[in-house]
């Protein structure tokens, strides 16, 4: 919460500078309705998203355990996929609807009261709100992904504490519509929020790429269930323009002074946590192809790259620890990147949809830029190519194999969109925790124990629709 208030303190200041002379009237400690700028709350919000995605606080986030790029050497209850002890449904719940969703909504609000005064902020008015209706997608979209049906049409009306949940199709459904209008609203030569934008700076050309990121990567995902929507979205966002290199990343930057720091460098080095070591699923598989992120990913133990075994446990020391970088207290957090398009694209080839090149050509393309992020070479690059293991003609398996388990190497330290590939592509192999089976790894999160608790008769309804609640219940797009 320190971390959401100094975002909120830090632009209320900023905005607070002022020569007219009139403003200084405003009480400001007990600000009325509209006082607060809609920049600040925007910006608020992509902090709340940015600071549930990229955290890897047991407590509310445990997707790189659930991905198996990580594990724990001590405290193995959510290796072991627990996670209601800790009431971690719960946290990630209101983290997405409370201080993501709900702050959006107020921020639309917030801008849909401004006066335009000219045609310019006429078209920033209608840009700003783009950006926040492409945020609360991509929200909506996490949501879905985490737990199913999930309540939507009623979720953010204050005075209904009992919201019904919506049909998960039928979300993604309205989400596709919802996102074409924002798209179509788009004017990419005027401005929008400027500064108080927190991750692309109002660029919204930028906001345009992401927004069909969004639909490229929403028609990915309904691929196996209905491959016509599929089609249609996906070539549709390739043919409007998606991101086109590294530099049109999703990104937020953090700064090196606490509370703006990234959230990993607090749960990593100011928690003096020393339980997540690299899991040996991930450790196993970038050493058979010698993968040159490793030295980034991972430290060194004894000239080896050696990972813990997936839940485990051991001694923390006895394992190569999760690499410096991610140390950095200014390491930029990441909703999308270049390799992410790249790969959605070679997927897309693989399955005969016209995305402008070959499943191979944009699978080259996508390992190249995980490399050149990560810090490699061209050279680098080109040798991890040529590998027989790695190359796409020669690599083991379909193409769900082989764009998997590399999608997945590449989204490191992105625990959500790792563990959602792998639930899609069902690449690469992962190692069940002992004395669980391969069915017993979660594909999705139990719904919150609030809400069994206090909105009972819409959870039961919801778990009656969707198959049960448990954690190994296929979402509808989750068919192989």
């Amino acid at each position: 919460m320190k971390r959401i208030y100094s975002y909120i303190l830090v632009l209320l200041l900023a905005s607070a500078c002022t020569s007219n002379i009139e403003e200084l009237n405003i009480d400001i400690k007990h600000p009325s309705a509209g006082t607060v700028p809609s920049a600040t709350v925007f910006a608020t919000s992509e902090a709340n998203l940015f600071e549930q995605i990229v955290n890897t606080n047991v407590n509310r986030n445990v997707f790189r355990l659930f991905a198996q790029q990580w594990t724990e050497t001590t405290y193995l209850d959510e290796s072991n996929y627990d996670i209601v002890s800790r009431a971690i449904a719960d946290a990630h719940w209101l983290q997405m609807y409370v201080r993501v969703l709900n702050n959006l909504k107020e921020a639309k609000s917030l801008v849909s009261a401004e006066v335009p005064l000219s045609d310019a902020d006429k078209i920033a008015q209608k840009n700003k709100l783009a950006a926040i209706e492409l945020l609360s997608i991509y929200s909506y979209q996490v949501l879905v992904d985490s737990f199913g049906n999930v309540p939507y049409a009623e979720s953010l009306a204050p005075s209904n504490v009992n919201p019904k949940y919506d049909d998960a199709k039928a979300i993604y459904t309205d989400l596709a519509k919802r996102l074409d209008a924002a798209l179509a609203s788009i004017n990419t030569s005027g401005g929008s929020f400027g500064s108080g934008d927190l991750v692309y700076g109002g660029d919204m050309a930028k906001w345009k790429k992401f927004g069909n990121f969004l639909k490229l990567k929403m028609g990915l995902t309904l691929a196996d269930s209905d491959a016509s929507t599929a089609k249609t979205m996906i070539e549709a966002a390739f043919t409007n323009g998606l991101p086109a290199s590294n530099g049109d990343n999703t990104t937020l930057k953090y700064g090196g002074d606490v509370p703006n720091t990234n959230p990993i460098w607090l749960d990593l080095v100011q928690s003096g946590r020393h339980d997540f070591v690299p899991a040996n699923t991930i450790v196993d598989i970038m050493n058979a192809v010698e993968d040159p992120r490793r030295a980034v990913y991972f430290t060194k133990l004894n000239d080896a790259y050696i990972g813990g075994p997936y839940a485990g446990g051991g001694n923390y020391t006895n394992f190569s620890q999760i690499g410096d970088k991610f140390n950095d207290p200014t390491l930029e957090g990441v909703l999308m990147d270049y390799a992410e398009v790249e790969f959605s694209l070679a997927e897309s080839a693989a399955r005969g949809f016209n995305v402008g090149g070959t499943a191979e050509a944009h699978y080259n393309k996508a390992i190249s830029a995980s490399i050149a992020y990560w810090g490699g070479s061209d050279d680098d690059a080109k040798t991890y190519l040529a590998n027989p293991k790695v190359a796409y003609t020669t690599a083991t398996g379909s193409f769900k194999q082989k764009i998997g388990t590399q999608k997945w190497l590449a989204l490191y330290n992105r625990g959500f969109e790792a563990w959602t590939e792998w639930r899609r592509l069902d690449y690469p192999v992962f190692n069940p925790p002992a004395g669980k089976t391969y069915a017993d790894i979660p594909v999705r999160f139990t719904y919150p124990i609030k809400e069994q608790t206090l909105n009972g008769a819409n959870y039961k309804a919801a778990s009656a629709a969707i198959g049960n609640d448990k954690l190994s219940t296929k979402l509808f797009w989750d068919k192989f």
